[in-house]
């Protein structure tokens, strides 16, 4: 039996080095199993090859049941591994939901104003948010996590230390990365089933309606004018709502301008910007931390409604937010016959 063995040792090992398949290897000790059995059946008793090779056909056969069970076992092993993996789950429709993200948005889905059919549009909906800081960041967190199928976030600046106490997307860790890649890390840890498209660059006048045209709303949460101007401008060209935040010490206010259904732009309530120094900047007012996320939550509602349907949007008005003395007012607001952008019409 030894030398059988140094037989079958040196088939293997050979069929290793030559690369040889696990199941060729395997036949060809097969066979020369069967050649063993074989001998021991057609020679008579006392040869010398039945001598060498253990004298009986008996424990040849006894190995090759154990070899034979042991084979059984494996495949029984990997037939039975295969029935407990679950079969992939095919491809669901565009505006479909699993059932994470049904149990994930089921406070939406019972609001009557929304519903699941609520629910779908918000999934199918692209939203462009201008600015991921202070009033980007509380909007995109939001708008991630209800459930807006594409999120743009268009912004050229890096995090600073001196963001953090208001800018909640973003973390001391994130200090130095460009805010639109901070964000997008926030955003997708919220909720992964969004898509976020971050825009490193300053928004400017010869892309703002090429980017304004992939989107079905626009949030401008910028604390400049020659970007609050451009990005009117353009969302009023395209048909496009426009959600415009704004923030000083401890005000805010929110309005939706959207001239294509009803209301005024943004130009028809400021014809022009302020002179240097009458509007000055949060770096060179101030600002209370927590005021940006009540101002940039009341910008994510508006969105929603306007996506869904539901309630009434802030056409047409502007709500102010005084923080400091706990009182919040709506005013008005009408078009103007002679604004450059809209006409008043």
């Amino acid at each position: 039996m030894l030398l059988i063995s140094v037989m079958a040792a040196a088939i293997w090992g050979i069929g290793a080095a030559l690369k040889a398949p696990y199941a060729l290897r395997g036949g060809m000790i097969g066979l020369l199993w069967l050649a063993v059995v074989a001998l021991h059946l057609v020679l008579p008793d006392g040869h010398g090859l039945r001598q060498s090779t253990g004298g009986s056909a008996a424990p040849w056969l006894l190995l090759g049941g154990f070899a034979a069970l042991a084979l059984v076992y494996r495949q029984g092993l990997g037939w039975a591994r295969n029935r407990a993996q679950p079969e992939p789950e095919p491809e669901k429709p565009a505006g479909t939901f699993n059932e994470t993200e049904l149990n994930r948005y089921a406070r939406h889905i019972v609001l009557r104003e929304i519903g699941g059919t609520g629910q779908k549009k918000l999934k199918n909906a692209k939203v462009l948010v201008i600015g991921a800081g202070g009033l980007g960041s509380p909007a995109l967190l939001y708008l991630a996590a209800s459930g807006v199928g594409t999120i743009g976030v268009i912004d050229d600046d890096e995090v600073d230390n001196s963001n953090l106490q208001r800018q909640v997307i973003h973390r001391d860790t994130d200090i130095g990365m460009a805010k639109v890649f901070s964000a997008k890390v926030a955003m997708e840890a919220q909720n992964p089933f969004v898509e976020v498209r971050p825009y490193k660059r300053r928004l400017e006048a010869e892309m703002a309606e090429d980017l304004f045209a992939d989107y079905d709303l626009i949030l401008d949460g910028t604390d400049n004018f020659v970007t609050r101007y451009l990005s009117n401008a353009a969302a009023a060209k395209l048909g496009k709502p426009l959600i415009s935040g704004a923030l000083s010490q401890w005000e805010g206010q929110v309005s939706v301008f959207d001239p294509a259904t009803s209301g005024p732009c943004y130009q028809c309530i400021f014809p022009e910007a302020p002179a240097p120094g009458l509007a000055p900047s949060c770096a060179e007012a101030g600002v209370i931390g927590p005021l940006p996320g009540v101002v940039g939550a009341i910008m994510a509602v508006e969105a929603i409604k306007l996506i869904t349907g539901a309630g009434a949007p802030l056409r047409g008005e502007m709500l102010i937010y005084d923080a400091l003395w706990g009182e919040t007012r709506k005013i008005a607001l009408k078009k103007r016959p002679d604004c450059p952008v809209c006409g008043g019409h």
